[in-house]
Order: C-alpha cells, then sequence, then structure tokens
C-alpha cells in the first residue's frame, strides 16, 4: 500500500529547565522516552528534526541579566546623560524591562515611536483612525501633546495598554526625564540628542547607518548593550539584548549563546542510542503573521541561531498542482500519480526559475522547520519544549 503519511510534527513534554541543567541529557532523554510511550510512540529515522526552544538552553546556561546590568551597561557606553531610544517594539515581555534598565543608566529619554505601528505590526493607532486626520505618517513629526490631541489616550486591542503612557511612566520611575516623539525617520531624533539606541530588530542596521549619515556622534544598536558581561551576568557576544524576554521583574532571560555545541551533541548522542543520523536546531519565533492582529510574531533577531549542517540552504520542490493542471492535464488516477512521482524523482538539483516550482517557499529550511516548530510547541503551558519532526524531507515519491 502507497505511503499516506507525510510530515508529523510531535510536541514533546520535558521536566521543567533550571539553570545548570545538562540539556544535551534532558533533551536526548525526554524524546527517547516519549518515543516509547505505547500510546503516542515512534520509530526514529533518518532525517528526522528534533527542535528545542531557545528560551530552554538560555535557562540551562543561566543566560540571564538584571535591571542594573543593563543600566551599567549603557551609562559605560553612552555617558548617561541624554540617550535617544528609536522604534522600539511595544511590548511588556520583550522590551519594558529594557526600557526600564536604560533609563536607570541615564539622566533624559527621548523616546520616538514609529506610528501608525511598530515594526511587529503592533498599533498605537488604528489606520482608519490615522486616515481620518490631516497627518502623513511619512513627514509628519508628532510631540506627545499634539498626539494626544489628534488620537487621545489608545489601547492596545489585545493587551489593553497604552503603551504610551506605560513607557513615559516606566522611564520616569527611574528617575529619568522623558519626552515623546513620534517620527518615521530616524534622523528626527538627532535634533534631541545626538547620543543615540536604535532599538529595532530587523530594520536595524538601516537604522544606524541613517543615524550615522545624518550626523550622531554616538549610535548603539540593543545588540550592543549586554553583548559582553556586566558584573558577571550573562550576555550574548552576536545579539546583545536582541531576542530577550521578561525573566521576572528586575531580570530578562537572554538569547542563548555558544549552543553549537549543544545540538551537535544531540545529534550525537541520538546516533548512538538508535543508530539514525538526525538534524537537531535551536529555534525561537517563527517567522509568521497573524492575519487579525495584523501582527509579526517574529521579534528575536533569528529564527533558529543554531542548527546542525543538514538543515542549510532552501527546500527544492516541485508544485504538484502545476504538474497536475499543466503537464499532465490529460492524465488521471494511477497514471497522474505515477507521472508525477516521477517528475519528483527526476527533478534538478537546482529548481530556480522553473515554472513548475512557482510558488514554492523560497525560504530558509531553519526559518519553515522554526515556524512550524513555535506553532507546534505554542507561547503558553502546553509544556513542549521540544519538537520532533519526521518526514519535513520526503516528498510525493518516498514510500
Amino acid at each position: 500500500m502507497a505511503r499516506l503519511v507525510g510530515t508529523v510534527s510531535r510536541g514533546i513534554r520535558t521536566p521543567i529547565i533550571r539553570e545548570g541543567d545538562d540539556i544535551v541529557r534532558i533533551v536526548t532523554e525526554s524524546v527517547l522516552q516519549a518515543s516509547e510511550d505505547p500510546d503516542w510512540g515512534f520509530k526514529f529515522r533518518d532525517r528526522d528534526i528534533l527542535c528545542m526552544t531557545e528560551a530552554i538552553v538560555a535557562r540551562a546556561q543561566g543566560n540571564y541579566a538584571s535591571v542594573d546590568n543593563i543600566a551599567a551597561d549603557v551609562k559605560k557606553k553612552t555617558g548617561g546623560e541624554t540617550v535617544g531610544v528609536v522604534f522600539p517594539i511595544l511590548s511588556r515581555n520583550r522590551f519594558a524591562i529594557c526600557l526600564r534598565g536604560i533609563a536607570r543608566g541615564v539622566s533624559k529619554v527621548v523616546l520616538q515611536l514609529s506610528y501608525p505601528a511598530d515594526e511587529v505590526g503592533n498599533h498605537l493607532i488604528e489606520d482608519d483612525v490615522l486616515d481620518s486626520v490631516d497627518i502623513d505618517p511619512y513627514r509628519d513629526v508628532l510631540d506627545l501633546k499634539r498626539y494626544r490631541e489628534l488620537f487621545g489616550y489608545k489601547v492596545h486591542r489585545f493587551t489593553g495598554v497604552d503603551y504610551v503612557d506605560y513607557y513615559k511612566k516606566l522611564i520616569e520611575e527611574e528617575g529619568a526625564e522623558c519626552e515623546i516623539i513620534f517620527a518615521n525617520d530616524p534622523r528626527e531624533i538627532l535634533s534631541h540628542t545626538k547620543t543615540v539606541l536604535a532599538c529595532d530588530i530587523h530594520t536595524l542596521w538601516h537604522t544606524k547607518k541613517l543615524l550615522v549619515s545624518g550626523g550622531a556622534e554616538c549610535v548603539l544598536g540593543l545588540d550592543e548593550i549586554m553583548n559582553a558581561p556586566v558584573d558577571g551576568s550573562g550576555y550574548n557576544a552576536s545579539y546583545g539584548l536582541l531576542g530577550s524576554n521578561k525573566a521576572t521583574e528586575e531580570t530578562v532571560k537572554l538569547f542563548p549563546r555558544d549552543a553549537q555545541e549543544i545540538v551537535d551533541a544531540i545529534q550525537k548522542t541520538i546516533l548512538e542510542k538508535t543508530g539514525k543520523h538526525i538534524e537537531v536546531m535551536v529555534y525561537g519565533d517563527g517567522g509568521f503573521k497573524d492575519p487579525m492582529g495584523g501582527i509579526w510574531e517574529f521579534a528575536d533577531p533569528v529564527v533558529a541561531p543554531f542548527f546542525t549542517e543538514g538543515l542549510k540552504g532552501t527546500p527544492n520542490e516541485l508544485k504538484i498542482k502545476y504538474l497536475a493542471d499543466n503537464d499532465f492535464g490529460s492524465l488521471e488516477g494511477e497514471a497522474l500519480r505515477e507521472a508525477i512521482r516521477s517528475e519528483i524523482e527526476k527533478k534538478d538539483a537546482d529548481l530556480v526559475g522553473k515554472m513548475a516550482s512557482e510558488g514554492t517557499t523560497p525560504r530558509q529550511l531553519t526559518d519553515l522547520i522554526g515556524s512550524l516548530s513555535d506553532l507546534t510547541s505554542g507561547s503558553g503551558d502546553k509544556g513542549t519544549p521540544v519538537v520532533y519532526i519526521q518526514g519535513y524531507f520526503d516528498n510525493y515519491s518516498t514510500d
């Protein structure tokens, strides 16, 4: 009988991971035990994929920083006077604690918010509301007084938080003076201060380039704060505060670091235990957009910071519906099935530019697999920080 099951993604439950835990042992044992479950078990196969959340890796590493650590680093690198904070996302989990540390380390924060929404789609103002006033967001700069006159006190549709008020109070609670402007050109901040901390994620390099060319005297990104230990803290040499999450009211969990040896060790251990060569990766946010809220669920700097060699590259796939409608439009049933199977088996190693691959997703494998994993594990109480994927590299011709 022909194979009827394709890709399968399983959430794997693990013990609660604490600082200092042996992440390689725990993850490996959890997957091996899950495979033996009498109701939910499975057999290991070559090219299976084991994925684990960045959170459990960072927690096992103890990769944390305190608000005081952040404040000390900001003060050292900026001088601690007036600092422009440009394009932060609107998030209690992702940015609020970072902002608290920034404010604790300086005398004044000039906060520049993009409008009507932040980088990932959190709206300060709904588009239809902005359309009702005579404002051009690409040109017009608003101060807080003008913003309130035009839009009043707007709360986020999902969190119920007025982020303008929330961020202002947070800065002032730390003893810093706060000024807020709304503008979409980062160079606007330079009329207030020449010392700037760019806080966007995926547009960071462009923002920093514009600020430097615009005459900024000191330009840093969030990737340059906590990129080395401060008083024995955690750190991330590549990403700094990018990818951090709130841990407590006074600490953040940083993005994991130095985990290539972890994914390689898990791959080696599974091979020793099962005889199967699997791929392993660490994943964070998936790269997808919520169609209802318009929020891009991707606040980490990358989807997958660490992965084994076999996960490099992009898919090389034919579009079955294209073949069925065009090349084999006259065939039906078993003849159609066999024709498509044969076409897949002999496909070129590189299908870029070929009509039969048009519409397939030209994204990195790690981005696609990370998105699948993020959706499988969820962000709440599922308790499955490890995801085991089978059949991902198979296709319609695979029995």
